[in-house]
């Protein structure tokens, strides 16, 4: 069920022992959100713990490097940033149908969970988080303003991108005049600093963009094969989502990687008034109107062929 801000408040205010899922391929939201919330229950004197199928990129280790608390079995468990049970990959067989709240902001958002705060209209999770941490009257510590400002600088990829909000503006302002935190660095390594792998890759991604429906989609596929020979992994192509939308004249964009044999995970972007997010459900996916993504299996062809049907309705191709 729906749930709105205070009981979610007086959710967190009454648990004990719990848990904090994050999505697999963890980003700068979901891993801020994860320990801010941590951060926030700590100050009530709550047992909490972060945890993630995959591992925290080395890039977010000024957020991680608290630690993930310490193992115990959960009493409560909590998902944040999480629009699908699906998204929690192997930790999904054992807290799948466990979530007692999840924290969210994905319009596409299943409802798997006990109860739901949602806010589709915040910029991030960490939006949210902040505001929760108000309403819970807790003066939160350095550490969880850089977590906040991380998840929320990273998914409005740097305050540019249609969801950047007013008030993600206002709660920015107010992180910055409450804590001497070098934002300025934060943003370089988000957003600049990139392995030589990475921009190796960037360069042979735009060697491999195709294009179809008269120029208004272009894809780009990175297979485990080319990921191995430039020497990168999944973690170095993080924020390379926005390159096939880079090309002048794109309506949608898409980037599909290679997780393992034959199975992509899909990230879509739009540049106008296509609702990805839409077309992302269509394929068992989901997220926001302007980026969502799904998990698709099958040889690269068929992958292709998937997408182009579904990206081509919309488009009128």
């Amino acid at each position: 069920m729906l749930i709105g801000l205070s009981e979610a408040a007086c959710f967190l205010k009454d648990c004990d022992d719990v848990v904090v899922l994050t999505h697999q391929s963890p980003d700068g939201d979901c891993i801020g959100a994860g320990f801010a919330l941590k951060d926030i229950l700590d100050s009530f004197g709550k047992r909490c713990r972060v945890i993630c199928c995959d591992p925290f990129p080395k890039r977010y280790d000024f957020m991680t490097e608290t630690g993930c608390g310490e193992d115990f079995e959960p009493k409560t468990v909590v998902a944040v940033d999480i629009a699908d049970n699906q998204l929690m990959g192997s930790l999904r067989e054992t807290y799948g149908d466990r979530v007692q709240l999840c924290i969210d902001h994905h319009i596409s958002n299943t409802g798997y969970a006990e109860r739901t705060f949602l806010n589709a209209e915040a910029s991030a999770t960490c939006e949210i988080i902040y505001e929760l941490a108000k309403e819970m009257n807790v003066q939160i510590s350095r550490h969880c303003a850089a977590c906040i400002y991380t998840g929320i600088a990273t998914d409005t990829g740097c305050f540019k991108y249609d969801c950047t909000t007013a008030r993600c503006h206002e709660i920015t302002a107010e992180l910055m005049r409450q804590f001497d935190i070098n934002y300025a660095l934060i943003n370089r390594n988000m957003f600049d600093v990139k392995s030589v792998g990475r921009m190796k890759m960037e360069s042979r991604a735009v060697e491999l963009m195709e294009t179809f429906c008269g120029g208004k989609l272009t894809m780009i596929c990175i297979t485990a094969e080319a990921m191995e020979k430039l020497g990168v992994d999944g973690n170095d192509l993080e924020g390379c989502a926005n390159l096939p939308l880079q090309a002048e004249g794109v309506e949608v964009g898409i980037m599909m990687k290679e997780r393992e044999k034959d199975v992509y995970k899909i990230s879509m972007r739009s540049a106008g008034d296509v609702n990805v997010s839409e077309i992302c459900q269509t394929l068992g996916g989901g997220g926001h109107a302007k980026a969502a993504g799904c998990l698709l299996k099958g040889s690269v062809d068929e992958v292709k062929a998937q997408l182009l049907k579904a990206v081509g309705r919309v488009l009128g191709e």
